[in-house]
């Protein structure tokens, strides 16, 4: 038996490589002699500029960056290795990542992105040509501004004076000079990889959406909804609702201000992967990620995985650490089954450091059902 196991990490515990391992340990239990290929993959979240580098004999380089509540957090870019123009990969979530957000300061109303504007400025350095930025994972709602500001903008309020940071901040602002941002975006190619459904503002803004994921209570997401309005206002043109501007609490929508071009997560990562290559040769496709529910057909890996199987008539099965309202949409999209790892009540946390092995214990009860289910046949 092939199998082809094709995750997504499980935030704030394992990344997407850990997360393969443990499920491949899952069906070594089963099927001793299984031949799984093993493809972990990224979304431009948390993870991706080492995945990255990895997959394309490209390098990680450190960098100290201004994190999310302002203080120095050690963080890094890639460049990528191969034929092509020099390419960096900017992981937003290495710089204003919600992991970098202690749980006791969630608050996205003050949170900043200014050190993916670092990050950047750090790539421009070494003389790339393109720079990818990959949204997700973000634990800010700024509209990008503070990648902005680190990049040169002013963003200042009626009087004249320049805006503080954070989403909440953006409720007063009056004006947007761009005049002094770095040059040398100009001669860089700039390509965000995000969410296509993710927009700025309306009833599925990102501040309404996912605001209180990251800590903001009901009045802030008001309130946060509001600034960015106005923000959107500032940036002009179509930034409100363009597709993909909310990814990152707006990240998208402000890069794109700069001239950045906007472009859907997989058909960008995924160039760097050979998931379509391996998926004839595969029986069974399993892949995971943290949570299975509504909003997982709409640009999470799971359903992308599934989408592509089906393509090529293969049976997909998604393991979740929580399945949420809704989750039954996912049937639609491909994914045949879905279970979750959690067999018994367990305090988060213990769950969380526990995800390696409830990955492969999940794996192995899973996989003794199917091969019961088969033999029924």
């Amino acid at each position: 038996m092939r199998f082809l196991v094709a995750p997504s990490g499980f935030k704030e515990s394992l990344d997407a490589c850990a997360v393969a391992d443990a499920i491949a340990a899952g069906i070594h239990r089963v099927v001793p002699g299984a031949v799984v290929d093993k493809v972990p993959l990224v979304d431009g979240g948390e993870g991706s500029a080492k995945a990255l580098a990895e997959a394309t004999g490209g390098t990680l380089i450190p960098a100290l960056v201004t994190g999310p509540i302002g203080a120095p957090v050690p963080s890094h870019f890639a460049l990528l290795g191969g034929p092509g123009p020099r390419t960096a990969v900017v992981e937003m979530a290495a710089a204003a990542g919600l992991r970098l957000v202690p749980k006791g300061h969630r608050d996205p109303a003050s949170t900043t992105t200014y050190g993916v504007g670092e990050l950047i400025k750090a790539a421009l350095d070494l003389g790339v040509d393109r720079i990818l930025v990959g949204c997700g994972d973000s634990g800010t709602s700024d509209g990008g501004a503070g990648a902005l500001q680190a990049l040169g903008a002013r963003i200042t309020d009626e009087h004249g004076r320049d805006i503080s940071r954070g989403g909440a901040a953006l409720i007063g602002a009056g004006a947007i000079d761009l005049s002094e941002v770095d040059p040398r975006l100009d001669k860089a190619e700039i390509t965000v990889a995000c969410n296509p459904h993710n927009v700025l503002c309306g009833d599925r803004g990102v501040a309404r959406v996912f605001g209180p994921q990251k800590g903001a209570t009901p009045g802030q997401v008001e309130q946060l909804a509001a600034a960015l309005d106005n923000w959107a206002g500032l940036l002009g043109g179509d930034v409100a609702t363009i597709p993909g501007g909310g990814a990152s609490g707006g990240l998208g929508a402000g890069l794109h201000a700069l001239g950045a071009t906007l472009v859907p997560r997989f058909d960008v990562i995924l160039d760097h992967s050979d998931l379509d290559a391996r998926l004839p040769y595969a029986d069974l496709v399993i892949t995971a990620e943290g949570a299975i529910d509504g909003q997982t057909p709409h640009g999470k890996v799971p359903a992308e995985v599934a989408r592509r199987a089906k393509k090529h008539g293969k049976p997909v099965i998604a393991l979740a650490g929580t399945i949420g309202a809704d989750a039954r949409v996912n049937h639609d999209v491909g994914i045949d089954a879905y279970t979750s790892i959690i067999a018994a009540p367990v305090e988060l946390d213990t769950a969380i450091a526990r995800t390696a092995e409830l990955l492969t214990d999940a794996t192995e009860r899973t996989l003794r059902l199917v091969l019961v289910g088969a033999s029924l046949t």
